[in-house]
Order: C-alpha cells, then structure tokens, then sequence
C-alpha cells in the first residue's frame, strides 16, 4: 500500500514537473524562431514564417488534431462506452491525410492565383506538414494522458521540440534559404515522433490496440462539432494575421509576430494551470458534485486573473524596455520598429488572457459535452472576424490588428461565459427540484 501511494506521489510529480517543462518549451519555441528568424534570414523571411508557422500550418493543426484531445484524455474507454487507442489512432490517420491535402491545396491554390511567390508557397506548405506531424503525435500524447501518465507527454514535447528547432537553425544559418531550413524541420519532426511518442508507447502495458468495426467512423459524429469549433477557434484567434497577410506584406507579418509573442506565454501558464485539473473536473462533474466543480473553477479562474493582471502591467510599464531591447538586438535597421508598438503590444497581452479565460470555460463546456454550445459561440465569433479583422487592418494597420485580437477574444469570452451561466441555472432548478 506503500509502495504503491509512493509510486502515485512520484508519477504526480513529474506529471507536473515535465508538463510545465514541455509547455513551456513548446510555447517558446515560437517566440524564438520568430525572433531568431528576422535575426538570421530579414523582416520578410521572418513574415513568411509567421504565415506559415503560426497561422496557416497550426491552422492544418486543428485539421489533423480535430479537437479530439479534450475528448480522448476525459475517454473512460470502451469497457464505460468509450473508445480504444486503436480506434483514435485509425481516425487520426485519416484526419493527417485530410489536412496534408489542404496544406497541399491552400499553398498551390495561393500561387497559382499570384498572392505567393513559389518559395513562399513552399516554406508555408512545408511548415504546414511540420504542424500535421505535430497533429499526429497528439494522438499519442494524449493517450499518455489518458493512461495517467502526462509525464511522457511532457518530455515527447521538450526533446522533440528541442531536436526540430535545433534542426532548423543550423540549417537556416549554414545556408541563409527559409526554405531548405523548413524542409529539414518538418524531416526532424517526423524522426522526433518515432523515437519520443511510437517507441515510448509500446512500452505502456495498458494501452488498448483493439478496433472495432465502425468505431473510428463514430469520432467523426462524436467530435464532429468539436473539431469545427476548434478549427473556427483557430480562425478566430489568428484572423488578425490573415487580414495582415491579405492586406499588408510580409515584413507587417513578421513585426506583428513578434508582438504577439507574449501570448504564447500566456496560453503555456492557462494550460499549464488547466489541464492538470482536467481529470479531476470530469471525476466531479460525473459524480455530481457541482459545487465541488464550480470550486475548482474559481480557484483556476483566479490564478489566471492574476496572472493577467501583472502580464497586463508588465506590458505597459515594461514593455518600451523589452521591445527596445529586441530592437537592439535585431540590428541598427530595426530602431524605433516596434517600440512605436506599445499600446498594440499591451492590448494583445491583454486579449492572450482573455482567451486563456476563454480557454477555461471551452474546457469545462467540453467535460459537460455542451459541443453545440461551443459550436455556437465559434460560429457567431467567427462570423465577425471575417467581416471585421480584414477592414480594420486595411485602415489601421497592426493597431488594428491588435484591436481586432482583443475585440475577438472578448467575445469568445463573453459567449462561453453565457453558456456556463445557462447550464448552472439548469442545474439549479433541478437541484431546487429534487
């Protein structure tokens, strides 16, 4: 008995240990090659990357992913209803072929109708199989989750990510071409996947294997709202990206990435907090033991306000000295660049904790299986982002990219906060009734 609560206490800790270590390198990953990128190759390279890194490629992400990660990881299995690895693994294979087609289709689609040169129609789809790779190994790592052992998830993020980044520096460095460095970081990727998630999981006693007819089939039934939902998600939080893509250069892409930055962090920290609750939230929505749920809810929902609230001050107070600081550090050519930035830079630090509120609340509507009311959220968000991310960039630029992200983001949060405010009512009166 021990024995046992010592191995319990230990898997805990390095659940928490390489989770926020994964995290936090897979976050900054971004940050880095964004920087290092305008550092080594010019503005203009550092803008395709952005396009096809950040926005385009985690775009082909969502594709392959199709929001079943939330699903998987809360999957009792079949012996409750649920589903085996064996039957993730067979849909994922087909949602990976699915996006690798879109990643194929959007990149020759953009130069044959002249919007991309042919090197950057061929950076943004090898970036996009970079990501789907990703997409794939999601698979893995959330049984890993599911099996309690989010540890390996951890390290499968640290040593894969270190590995492509490595990869992909050397090589743009060595040979100054954004191109030949994306194509050796999407091989990197694929070799990372086999060692860090294929070998790790044939070593799990627990895993099950087995397919039954038609079950694969049903996770697109199962997750079908989901995966639409993430995917407007996705459009949602990166429309201020598209619409600069569209409407300005490639150079306004790479500033405005580079802005961005701290919302990677911001999303590291929400989920870094969130999902080692994500077990626990669906033990006590299952046993009905709500005020217990709403508990957990507002311990997370706090430590993510306060969290904002310093990024939010640091942003105003400390950011002229951060961006200067880049701008130094990027060259001469680059003075007064982003720094004029300032008001932007903390108004999408602001709008990056809104989505990690929003990021809560779309977890916890998840464990309720409320995927219409997400869905619904999504489409009215999304709506709105296609009618007004592309005009106010067109009239204000990366100010009216960053109002763009804020606006959006609010609204997610609101939506979601509505449906968790409706299904607490209907709990109420049944609770009144019974």
């Amino acid at each position: 008995m021990i024995k046992q609560q010592c191995e319990e206490a230990w898997i805990e800790r390095q659940n928490l240990l390489w989770n926020m270590l994964g995290s936090f390198v897979y976050a900054a990953a971004s940050m880095v090659l964004s920087f290092l990128v305008m550092r080594i190759a010019g503005a203009q390279a550092s803008g395709i990357f952005a396009v096809g890194f950040s926005t385009v490629g985690q775009q082909m992400f969502t594709v392959a992913y199709f929001g079943l990660r939330p699903f998987q990881i809360t999957d009792a299995g079949p012996k409750r209803g649920g589903y085996s690895f064996g039957e993730y693994l067979i849909h994922r294979k087909q949602t990976v072929a699915l996006a690798s087609v879109m990643a194929a289709g959007f990149s020759w689609w953009m130069f044959f109708s002249g919007r991309y040169v042919l090197d950057k129609a061929l950076a943004v789809l090898w970036l996009a199989l970079y990501k789907i790779f990703d997409g794939y190994a999601d698979v893995y790592e959330s049984e890993f989750q599911r099996q309690g052992r989010l540890y390996l998830t951890g390290k499968a993020n640290t040593f894969k990510t270190l590995w492509s980044v490595a990869v992909f520096l050397v090589v743009l460095a060595v040979g100054r071409n954004l191109l030949s460095a994306c194509i050796a970081a999407a091989a990197a990727q694929m070799m990372g996947f086999v060692v860090f998630d294929v070998w790790v999981i044939r070593g799990l006693k627990h895993v099950d294997w087995s397919v039954r007819r038609g079950k694969a089939k049903e996770l697109y039934f199962q997750g079908g709202l989901l995966f639409i939902s993430v995917f407007l998600d996705f459009y949602i939080f990166s429309a201020a990206k598209y619409a600069i893509d569209s409407q300005l250069n490639d150079a306004a892409s790479g500033y405005f990435n580079l802005l961005f930055m701290p919302t990677s962090v911001i999303y590291l920290v929400a989920n870094f907090v969130i999902r080692p609750f994500l077990t626990r939230m669906t033990a006590c929505w299952e046993a009905g033991e709500r005020k217990m749920y709403l508990g957990l809810l507002k311990k997370i929902g706090g430590i993510i306000a306060g969290l904002t609230a310093l990024a939010v001050g640091g942003a105003w107070f400390i950011g002229p000295f951060v961006l200067s600081l880049m701008e130094r550090m990027l060259g001469p050519s680059y003075q007064g660049s982003l720094t004029i930035y300032r008001a932007s830079f903390t108004g999408i630090v602001f709008g990056g904790g809104l989505y990690a509120f929003a990021n809560l609340l779309y977890y916890s509507l998840v464990v309720m299986r409320r995927q219409k009311s997400i869905f619904l959220v999504y489409v009215l968000a999304a709506g709105t982002a296609f009618g007004v991310a592309p005009a106010l960039v067109a009239r204000f630029a990366i100010p009216g990219a960053a109002a763009v992200y804020v606006l959006l983001m609010g609204l997610e949060l609101a939506g979601f906060g509505g449906c968790m405010l409706w299904e607490w009512r209907d709990w109420g009166k049944w609770k009144h009734r019974h």
